[in-house]
């Protein structure tokens, strides 16, 4: 049975049956369902990827390339609402995601990136040299990653970090402090001090974040070189809770009043760990996160945070590397939600 033998049962052309089965956005979902169940029925198994991609020179393949590990990026609450915005789109046009690591190319077989019809870039690339070994002719989106010359996928995270700072900054804090993801070039987790080297704005939206606080400390007439500031270098609770132990620990004369952080993950695990120690949220310690994940919202107390759409990035970068809406900087709405660890 081949396409064109089912198309001659079904009474339909061949670019019905070649759209059933690759771009079902064209058909009506009575017209499609009819043909799949005729084709299954029949022992039509659909049009032969290797052949359609020696003829059109597509592969009908998106890759997305993560910043971190394959597991790391399934697991983070970020990253896979953004890669289901992703790959929402991709399905309904028909096409195949393949997900890639910029961690460690390495791991991954030679040419793998090759196959693919266009590129989404995801997160802040540590290490340059997958991306540099992508075919350029094909179309890249970046998303919380600027890449000379593509276009880009974000939100404004220093006007979203402002507006929260200057919401927690209405009760004036004694001892704020500022909890960083991926902020140094040297590999570290602990407080950052002047022997440490920031990594440059291009390439980590930590320095936007920080920017936003930066701003908002000094308008109320805080300096902010007296404002701790505190590295984490992996988003998670095992790596962030041995540094957030270490600012918790502290004497209560020392011990931060407000912690600025600029992830969930960060905000929740500084708040699992102050109720181990007794530290009453709000009252000893007001916190404030970055993301909007769902667990910060379904928890007692709740997380006041910035909400970022992620599945709405995956979508729109979707779309832009299928060619439905245009190469072009996109940047997406933030939401302060009040919630009660800083009122």
């Amino acid at each position: 049975m081949t396409l064109k033998d089912l198309a001659q049962e079904l009474g339909v052309s061949t670019a019905t049956i070649s759209n059933a089965f690759n771009r079902p956005d064209q058909l009506s979902p009575a017209l499609r369902e009819r043909v799949l169940k005729e084709a299954k029925r029949l022992g039509y198994s659909g049009p032969d990827a290797k052949a359609r991609s020696l003829r059109t020179g597509r592969s009908r393949i998106i890759a997305v390339i993560l910043a971190e590990s394959l597991p790391y990026s399934l697991n983070d609450a970020v990253s896979s609402e953004f890669l289901s915005g992703v790959a929402e789109v991709l399905d309904a046009h028909g096409h195949t995601l393949l997900l890639l690591t910029g961690r460690n190319p390495a791991s991954q077989p030679p040419g793998a990136a090759n196959i693919a019809d266009g590129f989404i870039v995801y997160g802040s690339m540590t290490n340059n040299k997958l991306l540099n070994e992508l075919p350029t002719q094909r179309p890249l989106v970046s998303v919380d990653f600027h890449i000379e010359g593509c276009p880009t996928v974000h939100i404004d995270d220093t006007a979203a970090s402002y507006k929260i700072a200057m919401h927690a900054l209405r009760t004036p804090p004694k001892r704020p402090a500022i909890i960083n993801l991926r902020l140094t070039k040297e590999h570290y987790n602990g407080q950052i001090t002047p022997a440490h080297t920031l990594l440059p704005e291009t390439s980590t939206i930590s320095r936007a974040r920080l920017a936003g606080f930066h701003t908002a400390l000094t308008e109320q007439g805080m300096d902010t070189t007296q404002v701790p500031l505190w590295n984490i270098e992996e988003n998670t609770f095992e790596v962030s809770s041995r540094v957030i132990a270490e600012i918790l620990d502290q004497p209560a004369a020392q011990r931060p009043d407000l912690l600025l952080c600029m992830t969930d993950r960060i905000a929740l695990t500084a708040l699992t760990l102050a109720e181990q120690r007794g530290i009453r949220v709000p009252e000893d310690l007001r916190i404030t996160g970055f993301d909007g994940i769902a667990e910060g919202q379904h928890r007692a107390p709740r997380l006041t945070t910035v909400r970022q759409d992620s599945v709405g990035k995956g979508r729109v970068a979707a779309q832009m590397i299928l060619g439905r809406t245009p190469l072009a900087q996109q940047q997406l709405k933030a939401e302060l939600i009040l919630g009660d660890t800083c009122p």
